[in-house]
C-alpha cells in the first residue's frame, strides 16, 4: 500500500459514514421543508440518488455484488414506500433522466454489438431464443394455470381465459434487460464467449419477444372473446413499426458516423439531444425508440470506423446515467405491491429462473455451444427491467378483463429479477475470469485512468 493510500476497510467505513450523513441531511431537509416540491425537489432528489446511489454500490461491493444492485437499493431505501425521502411526485419528474438513459442504452448495445462476433456466434444466438422463447411460453404458462389457486383475478375467467393469460404471461416472462446487462459489462469491463454470447442474445431477445407478443395477443383475443376472430392487422402494424424503426436507425447512424468524421465536436451535447429528441419524434411517429437507437449505434459501429470514438462518448456519460436510471428504479418500485404479491411472484420468477437454466443447457447442446457457454449462458437471461413493465402495459391495455392485475404481478416479479439477475451475471463473469479489474470507486477512477502519454486502452 502506498503512502497515503487508504485501506480498503478504511474506504468502506468513510463510504457508510458519508452515505449515513447523506440520508440525514435529506430526511432533515423533508421534515424542515416537508411542502417543498417543483425545480428544487427534483434537482435535491435527483443529486441525491447519484450520491446515495454511488457511495451504496462502493459499500456493498465487499460482497461481490453489481454496482446496479447498490443504486436500486439506494432509491427503494430513499423512496415513497421505506423511508419516504423522496415523493413520487418527485420519481415521475425524473421520467426525462430515464429517456436519456433508455437512448444511451441502446445506443452503447448496438455500437458494442460488432458483425463479426455476431456472425461468429449466430447459430447459437438462433437456437437459444428459438429453444429459450418456446420452452418459456409453454412451461412457464403452464405454471402460472397451475397456480390459479394463489390468483385471485382469475378466478372470473372461463378455461380459455385461462389459458389466454398464460399465453401474455409466458411471452412477458420471455423478455430480458439490455439496461442490467449493459450496466454489468460497463461495470466489470468484462470481454471474452460468454460476455459476447449474453450482449447479442438480450438484443436479440428483445426484438423477439415484441413480435411474439403481437402474435400471442392475436391468439389469446377469441380464446377471450369467442366470437372475435384472428386479425392480420396487428401484424401490419408491427410491420410498419419495425421497419420504420430499423430504417430511421439506419438514417440516424450514418448521420451521427458522418458528424463523427466531419466534426465530433461536444459530442456528448450531440448525443443527449439525438436522446431526447430522437425519443419524442419516433414516439410521435409511433416507431419504437429503442429498436432505432439500437440499430443506430449498430450501424455507426459497423458502416464507418467511428464506432470507438462513438462508444467512448456513450460510456464517458454512462457512469452517472446508469446510476441515476437504476436508484429511480428503486425509488419506483411499489414495494407494497410486492409484500402482498411475493409469494406467486416468487414462485412464477423461481420457475422461469429454472426453465431458462434448463433451455440454455438444452440449446447449448444443440448449437455444441463451448462448455463455458453451457454453465453461465443462462445467468445473463435472468434480470428483468423496464422493456417488462413495458410489455405489461401492452397488456393492460389491450386486455382490460386481467390486464390490471397482470401487470401489478409483472411489476412483482420484475423487482425479484432486477435484483436476483444482475447478481447471478456478475458472478458468472468472474467466474469464467472474464472481468478485466476489480470494481473501482469514483474517487478512484482518477488514478487508474491513463495519462495522455499512455493513450486510450
Amino acid at each position: 500500500m502506498r503512502a497515503g493510500e487508504k485501506s480498503p476497510g478504511t474506504a468502506r467505513a468513510l463510504d457508510a459514514m458519508g452515505l449515513a450523513l447523506l440520508f440525514a441531511m435529506l430526511y432533515g431537509a423533508t421534515r424542515l421543508a416537508p411542502n417543498m416540491s417543483g425545480t428544487p425537489a427534483i434537482l435535491a432528489s435527483l443529486g441525491f440518488l447519484l450520491l446515495a446511489g454511488t457511495l451504496m454500490s462502493q459499500l456493498i461491493e465487499v460482497l461481490r455484488v453489481p454496482h446496479l444492485t447498490g443504486y436500486l437499493l439506494a432509491g427503494i431505501l430513499a423512496g415513497p414506500h421505506v423511508l419516504h425521502l423522496i415523493d413520487t411526485d418527485s420519481v415521475k419528474a425524473l421520467a426525462p433522466v430515464n429517456t436519456l438513459a433508455l437512448a444511451l442504452i441502446a445506443l452503447a448495445g448496438g455500437t458494442e454489438l460488432r458483425i463479426e462476433q455476431v456472425k461468429k456466434g449466430i447459430k447459437s444466438l438462433v437456437v437459444s431464443n428459438v429453444v429459450q422463447t418456446v420452452a418459456i411460453i409453454v412451461l412457464i404458462g403452464g405454471v402460472f394455470i397451475l397456480a390459479r389457486p394463489l390468483l385471485p383475478f382469475t378466478a372470473g375467467l372461463t378455461f380459455s381465459g385461462l389459458v389466454a393469460a398464460a399465453l401474455l404471461w409466458g411471452i412477458i416472462a420471455t423478455s430480458r434487460s439490455p439496461s442490467a446487462t449493459l450496466a454489468i459489462l460497463a461495470q466489470t469491463r468484462a470481454r471474452g464467449p460468454l460476455a459476447s454470447f449474453a450482449l447479442a442474445s438480450v438484443m436479440l431477445s428483445d426484438v423477439v419477444v415484441i413480435l411474439v407478443l403481437a402474435g400471442g395477443m392475436m391468439i389469446a383475443r377469441p380464446l377471450l372473446e369467442p366470437g372475435s376472430t384472428l386479425s392480420v392487422a396487428a401484424f401490419r402494424a408491427l410491420g410498419h413499426e419495425i421497419i420504420g424503426s430499423v430504417s430511421i436507425g439506419t438514417m440516424l447512424g450514418l448521420l451521427l458516423a458522418l458528424y463523427i468524421k466531419v466534426s465530433g465536436r461536444q459530442l456528448m451535447v450531440v448525443i443527449v439531444a439525438v436522446g431526447f429528441g430522437a425519443t419524442e419524434t419516433l414516439h410521435f411517429l409511433q416507431f419504437d425508440p429503442l429498436l432505432a437507437f439500437l440499430v443506430a449505434g449498430f450501424v455507426v459501429q459497423n458502416l464507418s470506423k467511428q464506432g470507438e470514438k462513438f462508444l467512448h462518448a456513450i460510456e464517458e456519460m454512462g457512469g452517472v446515467v446508469y446510476v441515476v436510471f437504476f436508484a429511480i428504479a428503486g425509488a419506483d418500485l411499489d414495494i407494497p405491491l410486492l409484500k402482498s404479491l411475493w409469494p406467486v411472484a416468487l414462485l412464477l420468477g423461481g420457475a422461469r429462473a429454472i426453465v431458462t437454466f434448463g433451455a440454455q443447457r438444452v440449446s447449448a447442446k444443440i448449437a455444441k455451444d463451448e462448455p463455458l457457454l453451457r454453465r453461465w449462458a443462462w445467468t445473463s437471461l435472468v434480470a428483468q427491467a423496464g422493456l417488462t413493465q413495458g410489455l405489461g402495459g401492452v397488456v393492460e391495455r389491450e386486455f382490460p378483463a386481467f390486464g390490471g392485475p397482470l401487470r401489478a404481478l409483472v411489476i412483482a416479479n420484475v423487482a425479484i429479477n432486477a435484483i436476483v439477475g444482475p447478481i447471478l451475471f456478475k458472478l458468472a463473469l468472474d467466474r469464467a475470469k472474464e472481468t478485466k479489474a476489480p470494481s473501482v470507486s469514483l474517487h478512484d477512477a482518477d488514478e487508474l485512468a491513463p495519462s495522455p502519454s499512455e493513450g486510450t486502452p
